[in-house]
């Protein structure tokens, strides 16, 4: 929200308090407290009508410092909240009184705070500067109707460069925009997005984190070019600074403070295949893709019913529409047979026809108004009502009906919606209603994860889920929402995900070939190819089918290759979600978040890297011809073996079964042996593909195992001699040395039970 009418004046009607001389200070075992007058103090006199703000610092993890900000602090605190994490961090807090500053020192990070002199905060990284609190930079703020805010600013640097807020699908660094965090359905072409986080991650070494759920107004160098501000309704702000200094270690310990992702299950990463939306279906439509996959060599992991499995003008009640799937055990028992896991769409809205609706009103399980009635809707259903997930019985009974649906075979939950949150209601745990409207998703999503983890086991609950907040990661997967048939939309889409990586999301993915309209074939392949390059794997529209006979043969044999080249990456893309569950780190990745010191990736949103390893560029047109930017080293295409070097920007052109996918320099890639599903023993019969390693490497490679605990590689390089060795693993394996051109590649294998390979290079390889 911005005050300001430019530099020097406010909006009309808007009053503005600011620190100005400190008045105390307080230093406590684990905060540091400081209150400042909105005016300077030379007499007694000037304490009188003299309104304080309270500043507090404090920290809960190493490397993170909390600031609070405060003017009034008698309102009622209501929920929701957060759940931040806390720990026992090296922590030191002092005050020095001659040299008027006092200090909250957390691992590597130190809030510096002025007690003399104009006010002023500097957050300090291993003793460089990252950031500022200025004079003019707190403002507790009246606006012309009465309504209290508390904005901060925080300055940036020259050349600094701001990511993340959630998934935004417009330009990819935040810099000149206004983003209001507040949860809307709103496709993938408008400033609205469906996962809005209050966190934003700078390339200057540090990310900020406003614990705030309800709306927050960020405005980046747009109030002031030099500040990014946000803002918040009420009488307190709380944010959090965290040092990295790398993009990673910002997001490593940013999850730590909210929650990292779940594992997620091995089936997971596979070919999602959707009836569409309006289409129709029934069991024999589903059979004739199913049949129609198989007979094609396209391997499916996935089948998903979208919302028509219910009857129409009852989403939702949980039961199958009869008159189109009369046998729903039978037919998820047929599918369950052919090796498919099922997913269905759900929502939280309960329609007036729904069998559930005078059950949920009677029990007191739905969201009222303050009279005590239903809150009610004809947007989307007839009649919606929404579930008060804060009222633990109305989730165990929404809980309840899914669970039979598991029983029935079910192994998933797209669980849609969220967005559409009203504030004109009364929570059953007396939470804010505004605060309520962001954070009801992540309640929606926690408990259908929860339930799935209880009645599969951890590591086997998935979902599809559309909204988000912050800490929603912890609850994969997410998809990019309603999209068009457009190239311009598929990049959107790219931005979107980016933009959500930035924000802590390890898992993304999106509907292949657009969600709104029918894709012509050639944007159809394009995305195929984006869309088997992403953590996560759907086709899925809206009045139209997505299976790729239905756009032309080379759309199946597109189909077919990028099924088949993810399978094979499995062992890669397992130890990514590995790291994902451990550190936080995201699958997908934004260039700059593998390459902070490379300033050509700072605004780059038309690529991506795959893990640290694989750098993908999706084709955006029909034609072929794409633009990537390649960072220092020698890449080499996964797919044909050429290579290029960089750092530089290399147009190519690409025909349908084909895109820039190339492997950085010093790569072990772990290669699978099979293509036909995701879900088998990686460390059976798995290729490391070695990649430039220098003279002198040595590495470890971690291969997780559906089997037991994971296989590790040691390679080394001596010379033209590269050794390789084998830990937790009795199963074959086998080493390919890739060449340059004109050379072919070594290969070496190891039988069962071998433990160590020796490779000798030789030729324009070596």
């Amino acid at each position: 929200m911005k005050f300001t009418d430019g530099y020097w004046l406010t909006l009309p009607g808007v009053q503005v308090l600011r620190p100005r001389d400190v008045a105390d200070v307080r230093v406590d075992d684990d905060s540091l407290t400081v209150w400042s007058s909105t005016a300077p103090l030379t007499t007694r006199g000037d304490t009188l009508n003299r309104p304080l703000v309270t500043v507090t610092f404090s920290s809960p993890l190493d490397d993170v410092v909390g600031v609070q900000i405060e003017h009034h602090t008698g309102d009622v605190a209501r929920g929701p909240r957060f759940e931040v994490a806390s720990g026992t961090p090296d922590l030191k807090i002092t005050h020095d009184e001659a040299a008027r500053v006092a200090e909250v020192r957390s691992g590597a990070l130190t809030a510096a705070v002025r007690t003399g002199g104009a006010w002023g905060v500097d957050f300090v990284g291993d003793g460089r500067v990252l950031t500022s609190s200025t004079p003019r930079s707190i403002g507790i703020v009246t606006d012309a109707q009465g309504s209290a805010y508390v904005h901060e600013q925080l300055s940036l640097g020259v050349g600094e460069h701001v990511y993340g807020l959630g998934e935004r699908f417009g330009p990819f660094v935040k810099n000149g925009q206004s983003v209001d965090i507040w949860n809307a359905d709103g496709g993938t072409a408008s400033e609205q997005a469906y996962k809005n986080v209050p966190f934003y991650l700078s390339d200057a070494g540090y990310g900020v984190f406003v614990d705030d759920p309800g709306l927050v107004s960020f405005e980046v160098g747009t109030e002031v070019v030099s500040r990014t501000q946000f803002s918040v309704a009420g009488q307190r702000l709380r944010y959090y600074v965290i040092y990295g200094p790398t993009p990673k270690e910002i997001l490593r310990k940013y999850t730590a403070l909210t929650g990292r992702p779940a594992r997620l299950p091995a089936w997971s990463y596979g070919l999602w295949l959707s009836t569409s939306f309006t289409t129709r279906y029934d069991e024999e439509t589903v059979t004739s893709f199913v049949d129609g996959m198989a007979e094609r060599d396209l391997p499916l992991s996935v089948f998903h019913f979208d919302c028509f499995w219910m009857r129409e003008f009852h989403w939702s009640d949980f039961v199958w529409d009869p008159a189109t799937f009369p046998d729903p055990v039978g037919m998820l028992s047929r599918l369950k047979a052919r090796g498919l896991r099922i997913c269905v769409w759900i929502n939280p809205y309960i329609a007036q026809r729904s069998r559930l609706f005078d059950e949920g009103k009677a029990r007191g399980y739905l969201v009222t108004r303050a009279d005590g009635s239903v809150w009610q809707t004809d947007m989307w259903q007839a009649g919606m009502a929404l579930v008060d997930f804060t009222n633990p019985d109305a989730s165990a009974w929404f809980t309840g009906y899914l669970r039979e649906l598991l029983g029935q075979g079910v192994d998933a939950f797209k669980t849609d919606f969220g967005e559409r949150i009203p504030t004109d209601v009364v929570w059953h745990d007396g939470s804010d209603p505004h605060r309520m409207h962001n954070y009801y998703t992540h309640l929606y999503n926690r408990v259908v994860f929860e339930l799935l983890e209880a009645e599969r086991g951890a590591g086997e609950a998935v979902l599809f889920a559309r909204s988000a907040t912050a800490g929603g990661q912890q609850f994969p997967v997410h998809w990019g929402g309603d999209c068009e048939s457009t190239f311009a939309s598929m990049a959107e889409e790219l931005r979107g995900g980016l933009s959500l990586a930035s924000s802590g999301f390890a898992y993304w993915s999106h509907d292949i070939g657009g969600f709104e309209g029918e894709p012509d074939p050639a944007v159809f392949k394009r995305w195929v190819a984006f869309g088997l390059l992403s953590s996560h794997s759907r086709l899925h529209g809206s009045d139209s089918y997505r299976v790729p006979w239905a756009f032309d043969d080379e759309a199946v044999e597109v189909t077919r290759l990028f099924t088949h080249l993810k399978h094979r990456l499995m062992p890669y893309l397992a130890e990514l979600g590995e790291q994902a569950h451990e550190q936080g780190v995201p699958v997908m990745r934004p260039m700059v978040l593998e390459f902070p010191d490379d300033r050509g990736t700072a605004t780059v949103d038309t690529q991506y890297m795959l893990g640290e390893s694989l750098l993908v560029a999706p084709v955006f047109s029909a034609e072929g011809d794409v633009d990537v930017y390649v960072p220092e080293g020698t890449w080499t295409s996964l797919l044909d073996g050429s290579r290029v070097s960089g750092p530089r920007w290399v147009r190519e052109r690409h025909d349908f079964t084909s895109l820039p996918l190339y492997v950085r320099t010093g790569t072990v890639l772990p290669f699978g042996a099979r293509a036909d599903r995701p879900d088998t023993d990686w460390v059976d019969g798995v290729t490391l593909r070695l990649f430039d390693l220098p003279d002198g490497h040595r590495s470890r490679t971690r291969v997780p195992s559906s089997s037991g605990g994971p296989a590790w590689f040691t390679v080394v390089r001596e010379g033209s001699t590269v050794r390789v060795e084998a830990e937790g693993t009795t199963a074959p394996w086998s080493v390919r040395v890739e060449a340059a051109p004109g050379g072919e590649p070594v290969e070496a294998h190891a039988a069962a039970g071998v433990g160590v390979l020796e490779v000798v290079l030789a030729g324009p390889g070596s």
